[in-house]
C-alpha cells in the first residue's frame, strides 16, 4: 500500500515520484496525450501535472485532498495552472461549471491511488479494497469525460505486473478490461494500437515475493497505458 494516512501517502509519492521523474516515466506518459486542454483527475504531489505543463498544455487539475493541491501548487509555483479541490464521484454544480467552462479536450487519470484511510485498504485484504477504489474512480472519470462534449480522449495509466514476454497478449487484456468495465455503455473505446506498456524498475522485496508464484515467473512491474477515443 502507498500509505495508511494522508501524510504517509504524500511521503510515499514524493519519493516514488522522484524516481518516476529520473526515469522519464511522467515525460513518457505526457507525450502520449493528445489535445491542448487537459483535465487531470488526481494531481498527487504534482509531478505528473508538472510534466503536462512542461509540454505547454493548459491544465485544470482536481484532487479530493487539500494537501495534494498544496504540494502541487508549490511544485508549480509561477506556472499557469488551475487547481480545484473536488471529489470526482461527487462534483457539485459549481465544480462542474468550472470544468465545463475550462472545456477540456482530453481527460487524464494516471496512477490513481489514495491513502488507506480513504480506500479502506488493510494488509489482510490482498489489495481488494485498492482495486475496488480504482475501479470506482475510473468509472466516475469515464462518465465525467463522456458527459463533457468538448472531450475527445481519455487517458488512463496504472501500475501493474505482467510477464514481459506476454506483453502483446497483455495489450488485448488491457483493452478488453477497460472497454468491458470502465467504458461499458459510454461513447469511448480503446483500441489495441493505443494500449502500451513501459517497464518500471524492479528492485524491491515485494517483486521477489510476487515472482515466487508460478504464474508470474518472469513478471515485471510496468506502467499500463490506454488512450480511449470518443466514438465517431
Amino acid at each position: 500500500m502507498s500509505g495508511a494516512t494522508v501524510a504517509d501517502f504524500m511521503g510515499y509519492w514524493e519519493s516514488e515520484g522522484q524516481a518516476y521523474v529520473r526515469r522519464g516515466d511522467y515525460e513518457w506518459m505526457a507525450a502520449l496525450v493528445p489535445g491542448k486542454r487537459l483535465l487531470e483527475i488526481g494531481c498527487g504531489v504534482g509531478f505528473a501535472t508538472q510534466a503536462l505543463v512542461k509540454r505547454g498544455l493548459a491544465v485544470l487539475s482536481i484532487d479530493s485532498l487539500r494537501e495534494c493541491l498544496e504540494a502541487t501548487r508549490r511544485r508549480l509555483a509561477g506556472a499557469e495552472i488551475e487547481l480545484m479541490q473536488a471529489e470526482v464521484t461527487a462534483l457539485t454544480a459549481e465544480q462542474r461549471a468550472v470544468i465545463e467552462a475550462f472545456a477540456p479536450d482530453t481527460v487524464v487519470c494516471w496512477l490513481m491511488g489514495a491513502p488507506a484511510e480513504v480506500t479502506g485498504a488493510v494488509q489482510a485484504d490482498g489489495g481488494q479494497a485498492v482495486v475496488a477504489y480504482r475501479e470506482k474512480i475510473h468509472r466516475a472519470v469515464a462518465e465525467l469525460a463522456a458527459s463533457l462534449t468538448s472531450v475527445n480522449h481519455l487517458h488512463l495509466v496504472d501500475r501493474t505486473v505482467i510477464p514481459w514476454q506476454a506483453k502483446d497478449i497483455g495489450r488485448d487484456t488491457l483493452v478488453g478490461y477497460h472497454n468491458g468495465k470502465t467504458l461499458a455503455g459510454l461513447p469511448f473505446a480503446g483500441e489495441r494500437r493505443q494500449a502500451l506498456y513501459r517497464k518500471l524498475e524492479d528492485n524491491g522485496p515485494e517483486m521477489a515475493r510476487i515472482r515466487m508464484h508460478p504464474s508470474l515467473k518472469g513478471a515485471v512491474p510496468t506502467l499500463a497505458s490506454l488512450l480511449a477515443e470518443r466514438k465517431k
